[in-house]
Parts: structure tokens; sequence; C-alpha cells
């Protein structure tokens, strides 16, 4: 009993002494660590507004909107290249541009519902129109970046000439410079291939960044700080030859950038003008029907809705048309190719069994065509999901034709049935006491034909005979009646006309054939506008050259994979010669030259063969080390002539909706509907004096 007294009070003491020096240990922790981070974390805490933060909430908030959510993973997808392993920055950019398009789309969606509230359709098509807005817009955004960064570059080329002097080591030269600059973007990059240089497996890993590169010129900088790195530097004239060919990616970067601004500046207001027209269409019209009276049945009536949906389909293509040859020349695109809206929709069972009815079968002629169409575009979609497009485009076109066709005689009947009737001037607006006379007048004929509507045998006496027996026209005159028994049978014959006819059908089946060949089209149209680039890719693949055949160990093989790494319209061929030249290098260079038919770059391909049978590389492409400021101002000039080229297409394309407002739906009208008013006026002023 005594023992296990004393061991109670043993451990009662121990449990004492340890409260006392917890008591203890949390005053001193409170009395100075803990008092000082929390001094800390209010000192550094931000007493005011915070962009970073903002963008940050924005960002979670953006995510969870289902349709924003889109385009902010969209354009997280290109920026998280540049912004490598840096989530925060990744998602303030990312935020910052969706917010700063938000900030436009919203007043003009309000805009163009104040223009266009009494035009249902001509509302809804602008509104549909505004996405595409949107994505013109994120995607400068995003180009903007991709800009800054090339001029980082430069920059920052220009630091590592200097870091090298003084080490003479790649490696320590990249680091050392990525350490000292200001410019986050590039910095990063820099450390990623001093990574990569620095790692067990350097080529492997050199060949997994070129996949994830942000453009060319950083993976050829990589490459060949790789290569140097590997077999070592050497003298050229004197100068090292890194250095040298640092400054050949240095000159071709200025060259990109000096064709981008131009490029952005020829083109920077032709999708605006491409679009603003459409937003005329309500106030020309509007101007129109107050000051010309005579002109309210072409613009109020379906013809006056045929043209607009027209000027509508034409300022669409022609947006397209001028993306197309705007974004042609810019980075490629990082693009959500893993599971697409067509991808999701060609799993199904049945919608896969359908679109396989009309696509080509493996290895045959259509097959192969519509395969290198594809790759002559650069188009990363596959054959399955081109044809859902244009299945889809067709059904939707066709839906859209039948669907317009029953609203446009919907339109007409509505005119018939709302419109005053009346013999207007041919200037100006009847007064209030016309206008309600006219409108009595309408009332009393549409008493008429809600009577006789369906039946399309009437004849004037039919007409007459109602009128005569309705109250409307009880005490009216024999004058009265026949006056305008010959207005309401006008009317009638309009109405009882006004239904789907067969060949409104056929048009629809026609426009749906268009709609199912206007991908193809597209596609087309881009193998078009990359045909322009041809000569620019080639000029890149002489620099590339140049870069490599004073470097030792440097084959043709090795060459022609520096090529494919950078090539774009010439990527197939060049892959088909590698894959072919274990089995006899000359011949597979040989069916590579008879694939293409661009001149210069068939040169090329005879230096290349020259290089595997006769002398080595530096002698067989000489002459581009020679002329070397010449193929350098040539390449300037080709930027020129392309640009030029470009900018007139571009211009005639932009401008074309300007026009079709102005003349199709202005000028052409009023003169038309004029000449025939004061026809039918004169008609009428001759017979009465008759």
């Amino acid at each position: 009993m005594e023992f296990l007294l004393i061991i109670m009070g043993i451990v009662l003491v121990l449990f004492l002494v340890i409260v006392v020096l917890y008591l203890r240990l949390r005053n001193k922790m409170k009395n100075n660590d803990v008092l000082r981070i929390e001094k800390l974390r209010k000192d550094t805490e931000r007493k005011g507004f915070s962009k970073d933060v903002f963008y940050q909430k924005l960002y979670i908030r953006f995510l969870k909107t289902p349709f924003i959510k889109r385009y902010l993973l969209k354009i997280r997808r290109r920026i998280e290249i540049n912004n490598i392993d840096d989530e925060f920055k990744t998602r303030n950019d990312s935020a910052k541009i969706i917010f700063k398009a938000l900030l436009i789309i919203i007043p003009l969606t309000i805009l163009v519902i104040v223009i266009t509230n009494k035009n249902l359709l001509l509302m809804s098509i602008i509104l549909i129109f505004e996405l595409f807005i949107v994505d013109s817009f994120t995607d400068g955004m995003v180009d903007k970046l991709d800009n800054n960064l090339l001029t980082q570059q430069i920059n920052f080329f220009a630091a590592i000439r200097h870091s090298y002097h003084e080490t003479n080591m790649v490696g320590e030269a990249i680091y050392a410079t990525a350490q000292d600059t200001e410019d986050i973007e590039i910095s990063r990059q820099a450390e990623k291939i001093y990574e990569i240089l620095n790692s067990q497996d350097p080529e492997t890993e050199l060949e997994k960044y070129y996949d994830i590169a942000p453009n060319n010129y950083i993976k050829e900088f990589a490459g060949i700080s790789y290569l140097t790195q590997e077999f070592g530097d050497r003298k050229v004239d004197g100068t090292s030859l890194y250095l040298k060919n640092l400054e050949n990616i240095t000159q071709e970067m200025q060259i990109e950038i000096l064709k981008r601004d131009k490029l952005n500046y020829t083109f920077q207001s032709l999708s605006v003008i491409s679009i603003v027209p459409m937003l005329l269409l309500e106030p020309l019209k509007s101007w129109a029907v107050s000051n010309f009276s005579f002109t309210k049945n072409f613009y109020l009536g379906k013809q006056g809705l045929i043209v607009q949906v027209l000027i509508m389909l034409a300022t669409f293509i022609c947006y397209i048309l001028i993306r197309k040859l705007k974004d042609n020349g810019a980075v490629k695109r990082i693009q959500d190719e893993q599971n697409p809206w067509q991808e999701k929709l060609y799993r199904k069972p049945i919608i896969k069994k359908f679109v396989d009815q009309f696509m080509p079968k493996e290895n045959t002629k259509d097959y192969r065509k519509l395969k290198k169409l594809l790759k002559d575009a650069a188009s990363k979609m596959r054959l399955e999901w081109l044809y859902v497009n244009r299945l889809t485009i067709c059904a939707t076109t066709f839906v859209a034709s039948i669907i317009f066709f029953i609203a446009l005689h919907a339109i007409e009947v509505d005119y018939i049935y709302t419109q005053p009737t009346a013999d207007y001037d041919l200037i100006g607006e009847m007064s209030t006491a016309e206008t309600n006379r006219a409108m009595e007048t309408t009332l009393k004929h549409n008493a008429i034909l809600d009577q006789l509507r369906g039946h399309t045998k009437a004849t004037l006496d039919d007409v007459i005979n109602v009128m005569k027996k309705s109250r409307e026209y009880r005490d009216a005159t024999d004058d009265e009646i026949n006056s305008n028994a010959t207005k309401i049978l006008k009317k009638l014959q309009t109405i009882n006309s006004e239904y789907l006819q067969w060949f409104e059908v056929l048009m629809g089946m026609m426009f749906a054939l268009i709609g199912y060949a206007s991908p193809i089209l597209l596609l087309k149209f881009q193998v078009k506008m990359r045909q322009l680039e041809m000569e620019d890719e080639v000029m890149q693949f002489q620099t590339i050259i140049m870069m490599l055949m004073r470097l030792e160990r440097v084959d043709v093989e090795m060459i022609l994979e520096w090529l494919g790494r950078y090539a774009d319209i010439f990527l197939e061929p060049i892959n088909r010669c590698l894959n072919n030249y274990e089995s006899g290098a000359w011949q597979a260079l040989e069916e590579m030259k008879e694939d293409v038919t661009y001149e210069p770059f068939i040169r090329i391909i005879e230096n290349l063969q020259t290089a595997v049978e006769k002398v080595p590389i530096i002698e067989a492409f000489d002459e581009l080390d020679a002329d070397r400021d010449y193929y350098r101002d040539k390449r300037k000039e080709s930027n020129n002539r392309l640009i030029s080229r470009k900018g007139l297409i571009g211009k005639i394309i932009g401008f074309t909706p300007m026009v079709a407002v102005f003349v199709g739906y202005l000028v052409v009208p009023l003169v038309l509907i004029g000449m025939t008013s004061m026809s039918s006026s004169f008609e009428s002023l001759s017979s009465m004096s008759s």
C-alpha cells in the first residue's frame, strides 16, 4: 500500500513538473517566436488591393464557370509553356487575359442588344459572332506574350556572349545569365536548358524539351548549346563558332520580330473592319425607311431579310479567312487534340457507324488524297473529326435553310397584315393622320383576307362579293370597292403563295452540300496560304545548315533531323526521307526530291546528295557561308513581299462586307426601288390624264 502511494506521488510530481515546463515554454514561445512571426505576418500583409490575389481568385471563379472554363484552359495550355513550373504566374496571366476579354465583350454585347433589339435574328447572329471576336482577342494577347519572349531572348543571347567570354563553358554561361536576368520567362527556359545539359541523358531530355519549347529559336539555342558542350567549341575566322551561331539565331529572331510586327500592323484593324458592317444593318434600314417610304416593302419584307443574311454569311466567311491568313505565319498553336467534341460525338456507336458510311476506305485514292490535304494544311485534325465537322455543318445548314425559308414566308404574311395600306409619297413619311387612315384600310383588308385565305382560285368577283357582304364595306361605293378589291386580291395571292416550296427544299439541299464541302475548301485555302511561306521556311533551313556545317561529327542525317525538327510545310517529305535513310541515303534523298516541287528546296536536297557521296558538308554548302549577307537580305525582302501579298489579300477580304453593306443593302435597293416607283407613278399619271 505504501509502495503504491509512493508511485502515485512520483507520477503526480512528474505531471506537475511537465505542466510547469509546458506553461513556461508556451509563455516563452508566445513572448518570442510567436509574437515575432505574428509581427512579420502583419508587416508583410498587404493593406490595400492586390492585383495578384485578385487574379488568383478570378482564376478559381473562371474555372468553375462552364462556358468561360473552355477558353481559360485553352489559354492556359499556351501560357504554361512559357511559364515552366510556375503555376502562380500561369494562373495569373490566364485570368488576366480572360478578365480583359470580358471587359470588352460585355459592353459590346449591351451595344449589340440596344442597336438590334428589333431584329432578333440579327441580334442572335451577332451575339454568336462575338464568340469569334473573343477568340481573336485572346489569341492576340497570347501572341503578345510570345512576342515578348522573343524580345527577351534577344537580350538574353546578348548577355550570354559576355558570360561565355568569361567562363568559356556553355552550361555555366547559361546558368549565370539566367540568374542575372530580370526577364522571368526566358530565365525559366534557360534554367530548364541548363538542367537538361547537366542531366544523365541530355540527348533524351533535349528531345522531350523540343516538344514543349515555346518557339523554334529557343530549340535552336538548346540544340546548339548541347552540340557545343558535347563536341566542343572551335574558332572560325578568329571567332567562337558557338557565339557565331548565337549571332545567326539572334538575326533570325530579329527578322521574325519585324515580320510579326508588320503582320500585326497590317491585320490589326481588318478583323474589326470585317465585323463592323453587321452593326450598321439596322441603323441603315431605319434611316432608309424613315426617309424613303417606298423602300418599306424591301427592308421590312423578306427581300431585305435575304440580303441581311447573305451579308452576315459573307462577313462570317471573310472573318474566318482573315484569321487563317494572319495566323498562317504565326507561332504554332498548342491545341487540345485529345478529346474534342468531334471525338466525343464519334465515339457514340450510332454516330460512328453513320460517319463511317461517308468516309473513304483506308488505302483508297480518296483516303490518301484527304490525308495529304490535312498534312499540307498543317491541320492536326483526324480524318474522322473532319467528317464529323462536314456532316454536322451539312445537317445544320439544311435545317437552318428550311427554318429560314419558313421564317421568310411568315415575315411576308406578317408584313401584309401589319403595314399601313396607302399610296406613299416618293420621299418622306406619311403624317399621323395619313398613317391612321392607312392602318384603318389595312384592318378592313385583313377582315376580307381572313375569310378568303386559303382559297387559291379566288377571283376579283369573289373578292367583291365578300366585300359587299362584310360590314366593313357595307356603306362603301362601287368605285371604292373595286379599287380596294384589286389590292385585296393582290394581297390574297401573295399570302396563299407564302408556303414552303419544293424548290426551296432543293435550295436547302444545295446549301447543305456547300456546307458539306466548306471544311475541305477551308483546308485548300489554308494550303494556298501556306505555300506563300515556302520561301521563308527554306531560308530558315539555310540558316540551320549554316550553323551545323562547321560543327564536328555532323553528317547529312543529323542535318535532316534538325530540318525535320523545325519544318512545317516540308515536314512530311523530310520525315519520309529519314525513315528511308538507312536503306540508302542517296536514294532516300532522290525520292524526297521527287516529292517536292519548290526549286530552292530541291537545291538544298541536291547539295545534301553531294555531301553524302562526294564532298564534305562544309564544301557542299560553301555558297551559304560565302553569300551570307545576300541570303539575309534576300530573306528580309522575301518577308516584305510575303507581308505585302498577304496584306493585299487581307484588305480585299476585309473590306468586302463593308462594300456589300453600302452597295448591296443601301445604294442598289434605293436606286432600283426608286426607279420602279417613279415608273409606276408616271404610268399612273399617264392613265389619269388619258
